[in-house]
């Protein structure tokens, strides 16, 4: 046979420990924020039915665009779930009247999403999800917004480096109510706001230029793929683009502005009155304009959402692969969606929550160099000087582990050298060294690593070496542990 390639498929990527540490921190430390805010977990399986994810695909209505799809065994379509959303609702309409209502859970897992990979943007990532169902309390949007402020700060993002964006469906409705476009409850009406909303939403990365065109007859983009657009005249992409415009002032501000431009739309109001009130809510809060801001540009594109939505951004800027400076953008996102379980059981059921996208962060703080030092440290390395004394080794392996101390056998072939720069390369702080002579006497040699690395570097007198503190020291056998437990401290 012939060699296969070794590759990753594209939107796919392998993570190492390095990532994986600052990853497994991250969702520590978010759900954390969770339970504090009193939300309890839940799992779902990665595969659903395609009819359970909906029409509300990313992309397009079928199972073959936006989201990785198969036929079971019974013939009917399967499929990996592209949000957590989607399989929550479906949770809801199952097993409703054994949940407490309003439900407050958070779910964190891997999804999939076959989209066009992007800088930060992969094919499988993971989401913190958190949502409360069976409420219609602004209370709980105004709430979301304070567990993404909590859970960015949670993760060490700082204050400066991020905000909370605000919207509310019913306004931009009311907007399109008010220059005539065709409700969205026909499919003529519904295409064209859903191709309206994705080219607002698209505002950060394609600019007021790019939106122009997507509201009018489409883009072609540099690859000369083109996106057909929502096809508006000019007279009725006017007050849209006024409407994208009417934010970057205080909230109460922008509630003012968005009444005149909804006009007497009764959903356009009902819209403006939310924001209104979750303005006192987010201030009773603590939870000011610089952390969260009222935002009509923000649209979200999924079709799901009913009333208000939420995202988080970075407001740092990180340089892309073709080295232009852009900020990164988008890291969390969410909103109201009442019509979701209806789906199952024909009665609405309210519900509002958000996600925040963990690989979406690693990869900003990656891409702005808020990360890439590796300080994690490994397992003490018990180095094996004689094979005939290799149960000794064992032994000290096990009471260092016994001790809730991370230890490891060197298991691999070579000679004492080899083993030290092993030890280096697993960022061991502590290398256990004995021969037959050493477990003779009863004695075992600890050397640190660090200090060690420290003093080649800094001290170049070897008098002043021996002189100052040893980096390596001989110890009772019988005190291994103790003295491993010291030099740690130490360092």
């Amino acid at each position: 046979m012939e060699n296969t390639s070794p590759q990753v498929p594209r939107g796919f990527r392998d993570l190492f420990a390095i990532d994986l540490d600052v990853r497994h921190r991250m969702i520590e430390a978010i759900r954390g924020v969770y339970t504090r805010f009193g939300f309890e977990p839940l799992e779902t399986p990665a595969l659903e039915y395609a009819e359970v994810l909906g029409k509300y695909l990313p992309e397009s209505d079928t199972p073959e665009g936006g989201i990785f799809a198969l036929r079971d065994d019974d013939g009917r379509w399967i499929a990996l779930r592209y949000d957590l959303t989607a399989p929550l609702s479906r949770v809801v309409a199952m097993y409703g009247p054994q949940l407490p209502s309003p439900l407050r859970r958070y779910q964190i897992g891997p999804v999939w999403r076959k989209e066009k990979p992007g800088p930060g943007r992969f094919r499988e990532f993971l989401q913190c999800d958190f949502d409360t169902v069976g409420t219609g309390s602004l209370a709980a949007d105004a709430e979301v917004c304070a567990v993404l402020v909590a859970g960015l700060d949670a993760v060490g993002i700082a204050p400066g480096d991020f905000r909370v964006k605000v919207n509310n469906r019913k306004v931009i409705n009311g907007v399109l109510d008010r220059i005539g476009l065709a409700r969205d409850d026909t499919p003529e009406g519904r295409s064209q706001r859903l191709s309206l909303l994705r080219a607002i939403d698209k505002l950060d990365r394609l600019g007021l230029e790019g939106v122009c065109e997507l509201l009018g007859e489409g883009r072609m983009d540099e690859s000369g793929d083109f996106t057909r657009g929502a096809c508006l005249l000019p007279e009725q992409a006017g007050p849209v683009l006024e409407y994208i415009r009417s934010g970057t002032c205080e909230r109460a501000e922008v509630c003012a502005r968005l009444r005149g431009l909804v006009g007497q739309s009764e959903v356009g109001l009902e819209g403006v009155r939310e924001l209104e009130v979750m303005d006192g809510l987010l201030d009773a809060s603590g939870l000011g304009s610089e952390r969260v801001v009222f935002d009509p540009s923000m649209v979200r594109g999924l079709a799901y959402y009913t009333g208000p939505v939420f995202e988080a951004e970075l407001t740092f800027k990180v340089e892309d692969e073709d080295g232009t400076v852009r900020p990164f953008g988008s890291v969390a996102g969410g909103g109201r969606y009442d019509d979701l379980v209806e789906r199952f059981t024909g009665t609405k059921v309210p519900a509002t929550g958000a996600s925040i996208g963990v690989d979406r962060l690693l990869a900003a703080l990656r891409a702005s160099r808020r990360i890439g030092t590796d300080h994690r440290l490994g397992p003490i390395v018990v180095t094996v000087m004689d094979q005939a004394r290799l149960p000794d080794y064992q032994r000290m392996v096990a009471e260092l582990r016994g001790a809730g101390l991370a230890a490891e056998l060197f298991l691999g072939s070579g000679g004492f050298r080899k083993q030290l720069k092993y030890a280096d390369r697993r960022r061991a702080p502590i290398a256990v060294i004995a021969g037959g002579d050493e477990l003779a006497a009863g004695n075992v040699s600890l050397k640190d690593l660090r200090l060690g690395a420290e003093l080649a570097a800094e001290i170049t007198d070897r008098d002043v070496w021996r002189k100052g503190r040893p980096a390596q020291v001989t110890v009772p056998r019988a005190d291994l542990v103790a003295e491993v437990r010291v030099m740690l401290e130490r360092s």
